[in-house]
């Protein structure tokens, strides 16, 4: 018996897809819409050029500033 179904790839493409579409968005917003998020052009380039499947971490480490 498979240790996936269909439907779990399925899902799984899925969130691949918004991950991907997600970061990319990252790219296009200015310096205000990014600071209303709390983030800045930095760590969204970060976010936006890593890859699609991997998790996003809420965690900050010591070095990342906000």
């Amino acid at each position: 018996m498979p240790r996936f179904s269909f439907t779990q790839l399925r899902c799984q493409w899925r969130q691949y897809r918004l991950r991907r579409r997600s970061r990319r968005q990252l790219l296009s917003l200015d310096d205000r819409l990014l600071e209303d998020i709390g983030i800045t052009p930095a760590q969204a380039k970060k976010e936006a050029h890593r890859g699609f499947w991997q998790h996003i971490s809420h965690k900050r480490g010591p070095h990342e500033e906000r």
